[in-house]
Protein backbone atom coordinates (compact mmCIF):
# COMPACT_ATOMS: atom_id res chain seq x y z
CA UNK A 1 0.00 0.00 0.00
CA UNK A 2 2.88 2.45 0.44
CA UNK A 3 4.75 1.93 -2.56
CA UNK A 4 1.38 2.47 -4.02
CA UNK A 5 0.90 5.99 -2.19
CA UNK A 6 4.48 7.10 -2.90
CA UNK A 7 4.24 5.77 -6.70
CA UNK A 8 1.20 8.06 -7.47
CA UNK A 9 2.64 10.98 -5.13
CA UNK A 10 5.65 10.91 -7.82
CA UNK A 11 3.31 10.91 -10.66
CA UNK A 12 1.32 14.14 -9.34
CA UNK A 13 4.56 15.88 -8.99
CA UNK A 14 5.33 15.33 -12.34
CA UNK A 15 2.78 16.49 -13.62
CA UNK A 16 2.33 19.92 -11.16
CA UNK A 17 6.51 20.75 -12.24
CA UNK A 18 4.88 20.23 -15.82
CA UNK A 19 1.85 22.28 -15.55
CA UNK A 20 3.90 24.96 -13.44
CA UNK A 21 6.34 24.76 -16.38
CA UNK A 22 3.96 25.67 -19.06
CA UNK A 23 1.89 28.11 -17.53
CA UNK A 24 5.53 30.13 -16.95
CA UNK A 25 5.38 30.73 -20.37
CA UNK A 26 2.67 33.36 -19.83
CA UNK A 27 3.09 35.27 -16.72
CA UNK A 28 4.06 35.81 -13.28
CA UNK A 29 2.01 34.92 -9.76
CA UNK A 30 -2.17 34.57 -10.18
CA UNK A 31 -3.54 31.37 -8.99
CA UNK A 32 -4.86 28.57 -10.97
CA UNK A 33 -8.20 29.66 -11.08
CA UNK A 34 -7.19 32.54 -13.90
CA UNK A 35 -5.51 30.21 -16.22
CA UNK A 36 -7.38 26.78 -15.28
CA UNK A 37 -11.37 25.79 -15.14
CA UNK A 38 -13.36 22.89 -15.46
CA UNK A 39 -17.00 22.50 -14.50
CA UNK A 40 -18.64 19.41 -13.03
CA UNK A 41 -20.06 18.36 -16.35
CA UNK A 42 -16.64 18.61 -18.08
CA UNK A 43 -15.32 16.34 -15.54
CA UNK A 44 -17.73 14.39 -15.55
CA UNK A 45 -17.63 13.61 -19.50
CA UNK A 46 -13.77 13.14 -18.57
CA UNK A 47 -13.95 10.45 -16.67
CA UNK A 48 -16.63 8.82 -18.20
CA UNK A 49 -16.32 5.00 -18.02
CA UNK A 50 -14.33 4.97 -14.98
CA UNK A 51 -16.86 4.21 -12.63
CA UNK A 52 -18.26 6.73 -10.33
CA UNK A 53 -20.03 10.65 -10.74
CA UNK A 54 -18.20 13.26 -9.96
CA UNK A 55 -19.88 15.96 -7.76
CA UNK A 56 -17.62 18.68 -7.27
CA UNK A 57 -14.25 19.95 -8.48
CA UNK A 58 -11.50 21.84 -6.09
CA UNK A 59 -8.16 23.14 -6.51
CA UNK A 60 -6.61 20.72 -3.43
CA UNK A 61 -3.55 22.49 -1.20
CA UNK A 62 -0.88 21.76 -4.45
CA UNK A 63 -0.76 23.24 -8.06
CA UNK A 64 -0.88 21.49 -11.29
CA UNK A 65 -4.16 19.01 -10.51
CA UNK A 66 -7.66 19.53 -9.13
CA UNK A 67 -9.64 17.28 -6.46
CA UNK A 68 -12.58 15.05 -7.63
CA UNK A 69 -15.60 14.44 -5.22
CA UNK A 70 -16.89 11.00 -6.30
CA UNK A 71 -19.38 9.10 -5.70
CA UNK A 72 -20.74 5.77 -7.06
CA UNK A 73 -23.77 3.86 -5.21
CA UNK A 74 -23.49 5.75 -2.06
CA UNK A 75 -20.24 5.19 -1.52
CA UNK A 76 -17.72 8.65 -1.70
CA UNK A 77 -14.15 9.12 -3.23
CA UNK A 78 -11.51 11.36 -4.73
CA UNK A 79 -9.54 11.43 -7.26
CA UNK A 80 -7.38 13.90 -9.06
CA UNK A 81 -7.24 15.07 -12.74
CA UNK A 82 -4.23 16.93 -14.55
CA UNK A 83 -4.56 20.48 -15.65
CA UNK A 84 -4.00 18.88 -18.93
CA UNK A 85 -6.83 16.64 -18.58
CA UNK A 86 -5.01 13.66 -19.88
CA UNK A 87 -4.50 11.64 -16.38
CA UNK A 88 -6.80 10.70 -13.66
CA UNK A 89 -5.11 9.25 -10.28
CA UNK A 90 -6.82 7.85 -7.34
CA UNK A 91 -6.35 9.62 -3.97
CA UNK A 92 -6.13 10.04 -1.37
CA UNK A 93 -2.48 11.93 -2.06
CA UNK A 94 -0.36 11.93 0.58
CA UNK A 95 1.53 15.41 2.04
CA UNK A 96 5.01 14.30 3.04
CA UNK A 97 5.63 16.70 5.38
CA UNK A 98 2.31 16.14 7.49
CA UNK A 99 1.90 12.47 6.54
CA UNK A 100 -2.05 13.63 6.12
CA UNK A 101 -3.92 13.57 2.94
CA UNK A 102 -4.22 16.69 1.03
CA UNK A 103 -7.90 17.08 0.62
CA UNK A 104 -10.80 19.34 1.05
CA UNK A 105 -9.63 21.76 -1.32
CA UNK A 106 -11.41 24.71 -1.79
CA UNK A 107 -13.85 25.07 -4.83
CA UNK A 108 -13.42 26.72 -7.95
CA UNK A 109 -14.40 30.02 -9.12
CA UNK A 110 -14.20 31.36 -12.26
CA UNK A 111 -11.38 33.49 -13.37
CA UNK A 112 -12.68 37.44 -14.17
CA UNK A 113 -13.11 37.42 -17.98
CA UNK A 114 -14.32 41.42 -17.84
CA UNK A 115 -14.50 44.63 -16.21
CA UNK A 116 -16.21 47.92 -16.63
CA UNK A 117 -12.95 49.50 -18.16
CA UNK A 118 -14.48 52.89 -17.09
CA UNK A 119 -13.98 52.21 -13.57
CA UNK A 120 -10.01 51.95 -14.45
CA UNK A 121 -8.27 55.73 -13.72
CA UNK A 122 -5.81 57.02 -16.17
CA UNK A 123 -3.58 58.52 -13.55
CA UNK A 124 -0.91 56.24 -12.16
CA UNK A 125 0.15 54.93 -15.32
CA UNK A 126 3.00 55.50 -17.98
CA UNK A 127 1.68 55.98 -20.40
CA UNK A 128 2.91 55.04 -24.44
CA UNK A 129 1.72 55.48 -27.56
CA UNK A 130 -0.82 57.94 -28.34
CA UNK A 131 -2.28 59.35 -24.99
CA UNK A 132 -5.35 60.88 -27.20
CA UNK A 133 -5.51 57.76 -29.00
CA UNK A 134 -9.29 56.36 -29.07
CA UNK A 135 -8.04 52.62 -28.58
CA UNK A 136 -7.52 52.62 -24.67
CA UNK A 137 -5.25 49.22 -23.54
CA UNK A 138 -4.53 48.83 -19.88
CA UNK A 139 -1.66 46.87 -18.71
CA UNK A 140 -1.18 45.68 -15.64
CA UNK A 141 2.80 44.59 -15.10
CA UNK A 142 5.83 44.15 -12.87
CA UNK A 143 8.79 45.72 -13.32
CA UNK A 144 10.31 42.30 -12.18
CA UNK A 145 8.48 39.78 -14.52
CA UNK A 146 10.19 38.10 -17.12
CA UNK A 147 6.98 37.98 -19.46
CA UNK A 148 5.84 41.88 -18.86
CA UNK A 149 9.58 42.01 -20.14
CA UNK A 150 8.68 40.09 -22.70
CA UNK A 151 5.40 42.01 -23.23
CA UNK A 152 6.65 45.37 -22.87
CA UNK A 153 8.54 45.01 -26.73
CA UNK A 154 5.64 44.06 -28.31
CA UNK A 155 3.84 46.73 -26.64
CA UNK A 156 6.19 49.42 -28.17
CA UNK A 157 5.75 47.46 -31.73
CA UNK A 158 1.78 48.04 -31.36
CA UNK A 159 2.06 51.83 -30.53
CA UNK A 160 3.86 51.93 -33.74
CA UNK A 161 2.06 49.67 -35.86
CA UNK A 162 -1.32 51.68 -34.98
CA UNK A 163 -0.94 55.55 -33.72
CA UNK A 164 -4.36 55.59 -32.25
CA UNK A 165 -3.30 53.25 -29.56
CA UNK A 166 -2.77 54.57 -25.93
CA UNK A 167 -1.61 51.95 -23.63
CA UNK A 168 -2.26 52.24 -20.11
CA UNK A 169 0.77 50.72 -18.01
CA UNK A 170 -0.29 49.87 -14.16
CA UNK A 171 2.65 49.45 -12.13
CA UNK A 172 1.46 46.15 -10.06
CA UNK A 173 4.59 44.90 -8.26
CA UNK A 174 3.62 41.28 -7.14
CA UNK A 175 5.08 39.94 -3.84
CA UNK A 176 7.22 37.43 -5.05
CA UNK A 177 9.53 39.70 -6.53
CA UNK A 178 10.69 41.54 -3.50
CA UNK A 179 12.30 44.52 -5.55
CA UNK A 180 9.91 44.95 -7.52
CA UNK A 181 7.30 47.28 -5.18
CA UNK A 182 10.49 49.99 -4.85
CA UNK A 183 11.07 49.83 -8.46
CA UNK A 184 7.24 50.71 -9.54
CA UNK A 185 7.66 53.68 -7.07
CA UNK A 186 10.82 54.94 -8.87
CA UNK A 187 9.18 54.79 -12.33
CA UNK A 188 5.86 55.89 -11.32
CA UNK A 189 7.61 58.95 -9.41
CA UNK A 190 9.33 59.80 -12.73
CA UNK A 191 6.60 59.31 -14.56
CA UNK A 192 9.48 57.78 -17.11
CA UNK A 193 9.18 54.84 -20.07
CA UNK A 194 12.60 55.47 -19.92
CA UNK A 195 12.68 54.04 -16.58
CA UNK A 196 10.41 51.08 -17.30
CA UNK A 197 12.69 50.06 -20.05
CA UNK A 198 15.64 50.04 -17.78
CA UNK A 199 13.99 48.06 -15.65
CA UNK A 200 13.09 45.18 -17.89
CA UNK A 201 16.40 45.51 -19.37
CA UNK A 202 17.79 44.46 -15.92
CA UNK A 203 19.58 48.28 -16.07
CA UNK A 204 20.23 50.29 -12.26
CA UNK A 205 17.51 52.00 -11.19
CA UNK A 206 17.98 55.10 -8.74
CA UNK A 207 16.77 54.37 -5.22
CA UNK A 208 14.06 55.34 -3.92
CA UNK A 209 14.25 58.44 -1.29
CA UNK A 210 12.50 60.02 0.67
CA UNK A 211 10.38 61.70 -1.29
CA UNK A 212 9.58 58.52 -3.51
CA UNK A 213 5.57 58.16 -3.47
CA UNK A 214 4.16 54.66 -2.19
CA UNK A 215 0.58 56.16 -2.71
CA UNK A 216 0.34 55.66 -6.50
CA UNK A 217 1.35 52.10 -6.64
CA UNK A 218 -0.82 51.66 -3.30
CA UNK A 219 -3.59 52.79 -4.83
CA UNK A 220 -2.86 50.65 -8.18
CA UNK A 221 -2.54 47.42 -5.93
CA UNK A 222 -6.33 47.92 -4.53
CA UNK A 223 -7.02 48.27 -8.00
CA UNK A 224 -5.94 44.98 -9.04
CA UNK A 225 -7.56 43.61 -5.96
CA UNK A 226 -11.16 45.28 -6.56
CA UNK A 227 -10.75 43.80 -10.60
CA UNK A 228 -9.60 40.70 -9.74
CA UNK A 229 -6.20 41.29 -11.64
CA UNK A 230 -3.63 38.66 -9.30
CA UNK A 231 -1.43 38.02 -12.08
CA UNK A 232 1.09 40.16 -14.52
CA UNK A 233 0.97 40.86 -17.55
CA UNK A 234 -2.65 41.38 -17.63
CA UNK A 235 -4.09 43.21 -20.46
CA UNK A 236 -7.83 44.83 -20.29
CA UNK A 237 -9.46 45.47 -23.91
CA UNK A 238 -11.47 49.05 -24.44
CA UNK A 239 -14.88 46.17 -23.98
CA UNK A 240 -13.52 45.62 -20.56
CA UNK A 241 -12.18 41.89 -21.71
CA UNK A 242 -9.42 40.52 -19.22
CA UNK A 243 -5.83 38.73 -20.44
CA UNK A 244 -3.60 37.65 -18.61
CA UNK A 245 -0.37 36.59 -20.34
CA UNK A 246 1.86 38.16 -22.42
CA UNK A 247 1.15 38.21 -26.20
CA UNK A 248 2.17 39.60 -29.19
CA UNK A 249 2.09 42.84 -30.85
CA UNK A 250 -0.11 41.34 -33.91
CA UNK A 251 -2.44 39.53 -31.98
CA UNK A 252 -3.13 42.31 -29.43
CA UNK A 253 -3.49 44.45 -32.46
CA UNK A 254 -6.28 42.17 -33.73
CA UNK A 255 -7.90 41.93 -30.45
CA UNK A 256 -8.20 45.55 -29.97
CA UNK A 257 -9.48 46.25 -33.34
CA UNK A 258 -12.07 44.05 -32.57
CA UNK A 259 -12.95 45.16 -28.97
CA UNK A 260 -12.63 48.59 -29.50
CA UNK A 261 -16.03 48.17 -32.62
CA UNK A 262 -17.63 46.16 -29.37
CA UNK A 263 -17.05 48.90 -26.70
CA UNK A 264 -20.04 50.79 -25.49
Amino acid sequence: MLNRIIYFSMLIVLFAASVASAMSKEGCGGDCAGCHALTVKEANTLVKGLGGKVTRVKFPAMRGVWELDMEKEGKKAVAYLDFGKKHVIPGPIFDLATKKPISGGVQQTAPVTKVNPASIPLGNSIVLGNPKGKKRLFVFTDPDCPFCSRLHGDLKKLVSMDPDVAVYVKLFPLKMHPTAYDKSRVILQGQSAKLLDDAFAKLQLPAPGPETSAKGVDETIRLAKSLGVNSTPTLIFPDGSVMPGAKNAAEIKTLLAGKAGKKK
